[in-house]
């Protein structure tokens, strides 16, 4: 919806329904991870495309097949930030993270913490690496992105109305093996390289 406002005010009251189709066609695409595109997103506001990039970690439900962080996840981790934060205030209260009215591990959320953070810390390496070859810095950010998310366009060179071509080929190659780790996962991909699995 902060889309489709920041969309609406330069245009005329005649074209207020298709931009409302429009941007949440966008956002529906880009957070179930499907590739489609139907506007060139790359002209909206800046602040548009800034919630369009933020929708690209997030991802779909838990247990779907869109890539991503996924919303489970992120829950886990706002919630379990609000615990802390309450936990500092009250340091001699017990508290529980619950979601669903269902207690959650320690264990779940040190997991979470650590998808997290190999996810941020793969994407930080992966954008600084796309930018050695050359690309600009929404280009090889937004590109990392979209290809370790599986989303499909980003911005820049790689947005709606472009495509990956002009990519280096190593480039490439980055960020073909990002597709295959957002797709199958981060852990199952790093056991799959894992000596000890094969003996």
């Amino acid at each position: 919806m902060a889309i489709a406002i920041m969309l609406l005010i330069p245009v005329p009251f005649s074209a207020v329904e298709e931009l409302i189709r429009t941007s949440a066609f966008q956002v529906v695409s880009i957070i179930t991870t499907t590739g489609y595109s139907t506007a060139d997103f790359n002209l909206w506001p800046y602040m548009s495309q800034a919630l369009l990039v933020m929708l690209m970690f997030v991802g779909g439900c838990s247990g779907s097949t869109s890539g991503s962080i996924k919303v489970g996840r992120i829950l886990i981790l706002l919630r379990q930030g609000i615990l802390e934060i309450r936990k500092l205030i009250h340091p001699r209260a017990v508290f529980s993270l619950k979601i669903g009215g269902k207690n959650i591990s320690n264990e779940l959320v040190s997991n979470v913490m650590q998808f997290f953070f190999l996810y941020v810390a793969i994407f930080a390496v992966s954008g600084i690496a796309m930018t050695a070859m050359g690309l600009d810095l929404k280009t090889s950010f937004t590109s990392v992105a979209a290809t370790f998310g599986n989303v499909g366009p980003g911005l820049g060179l790689v947005g709606p109305a472009g495509n990956y071509s002009l990519v280096p080929g190593q480039g490439k190659l980055l960020l073909s093996f990002l597709m295959l780790l957002g797709r199958l996962e981060i852990y199952t991909v790093f056991v799959m390289f894992s000596p000890s699995l094969w003996e």
